[in-house]
């Protein structure tokens, strides 16, 4: 398991807790990594750990939420699971021996659409004239930006099916759009539900978006994706998935 990884260590024992409540076959040994941050838990640690025990085949489960992250692909190069990065990285490639086997990032699961709408319906009033604004980080570069574009509104949309609110959409840190969809859905008579599409809480989601929208009338929990059981339950599908795929290549 793989994510990005923080000085914080609450961001870490969070990550750590959601993974640890994984119902997986017990001779499956798991290691979580952290791409930087995280002294002694870095991916080139977690490698060397499951080489150590012995393994011959790696599920990689990268723990981002959007395919439209650049370290989504700078991983997946540097694990040698593909020959080239779409874009240049200062990431080298890991000392690997084993196969790997890279998994999916969050994109628009519908078990994510579910654990979003958990999160925010306790601020919803009157569903027929909200709308749900999705805030991702997003990315400045061509190709990434439309995956995350492309993610995150089929997410809003399943949100949006689950919670009966009248509208939903999306606004990214980068390219920034989070203010002016704000405004766009006031200027329509909607009152604006905010929900961030974040692995865990932090500077972006205490600080970066409560400042984009300074001013404004909107209601925000501020609460991320983790904590909540149906994480755990999304990471299982996809490793048995990989898994099946595994075997029927033997």
């Amino acid at each position: 398991m793989i994510s990005h990884g923080s000085r914080d260590k609450t961001w870490v024992s969070i990550v750590e807790e959601a993974v640890s409540q994984l119902s997986l076959r017990e001779d499956l040994p798991v290691a979580v990594s952290f791409l930087e941050l995280v002294e002694g838990r870095l991916i080139q640690d977690g490698i060397d750990s499951l080489e150590q025990a012995g393994v011959t085949d790696i599920i990689v489960i990268p723990l981002f939420v959007s395919s439209g992250s650049t370290h989504v692909d700078e991983i997946e190069y540097a694990l040698g699971a593909k020959p080239f990065p779409e874009r240049e990285t200062d990431l080298e490639r890991f000392t690997v021996h084993a196969k790997i086997h890279y998994g999916y990032p969050v994109d628009d699961d519908p078990d994510i659409a579910r654990m979003i709408w958990d999160k925010l319906s306790g601020l919803s009033k009157n569903p027929e004239r909200e709308t749900l604004l999705l805030v991702g980080h997003g990315s400045r570069h061509e190709g990434f930006r439309q995956r995350w574009e492309q993610g995150i509104s089929s997410l809003a949309a399943r949100v949006q099916q689950l919670s009966g609110v009248a509208a939903a959409d999306y606004g990214l840190l980068n390219p920034d759009s989070v203010r002016s969809r704000v405004e766009y859905w006031q200027e329509q008579g909607h009152d604006v539900l905010v929900a961030p599409l974040f692995l865990s809480e932090g500077y972006f989601t205490k600080v970066v978006i409560p400042q984009r929208l300074e001013g404004l009338e909107y209601a925000y929990s501020g609460q991320t994706l983790l904590p909540h059981p149906l994480l755990p339950a999304w990471i299982e599908r996809q490793v048995e998935w990989m898994l099946q795929r595994i075997q029927r290549a033997m």
